[in-house]
């Protein structure tokens, strides 16, 4: 069995946040299935090319106030679209090895 090192700077968990995203081909809303603070997992059937830049914007600590981030798709397989930021959401950074509660999962 042949090991894999993990690739993320910063560790991700398992979410679900409805997200709107936007790329080339327009402007979609889909579920994010897991987030940390460097990147997340897009659900979708979407054909988004791998390196295309996009814009996300989804509630994550308060619904009144949604993250707005850019990045670009790194991955993209049958399940849906991996995402990379532009830049780290601070908030989202394990600390003590405890990962932020944020407000879907919390409110669970």
């Amino acid at each position: 069995m042949k090991i894999i090192a993990e690739k993320r700077q910063y560790p991700r968990r398992t979410a679900y946040i409805i997200g709107e995203y936007t790329v080339l081909e327009g402007t979609f809303r889909d579920f994010i299935r897991n987030i940390g603070a460097g990147g997340l997992f897009i659900a979708t059937d979407r054909k988004v090319a791998v390196g295309q830049p996009l814009s996300i914007k989804f509630p994550l600590f308060n619904f009144d106030n949604p993250v707005q981030i850019t990045g670009r798709a790194v991955r993209r397989d049958k399940d849906g679209l991996a995402v990379t930021f532009n830049e780290a959401i601070e908030g989202l950074i394990c600390k003590e090895g405890h990962f932020p509660e944020i407000v879907q999962e919390g409110d669970r």
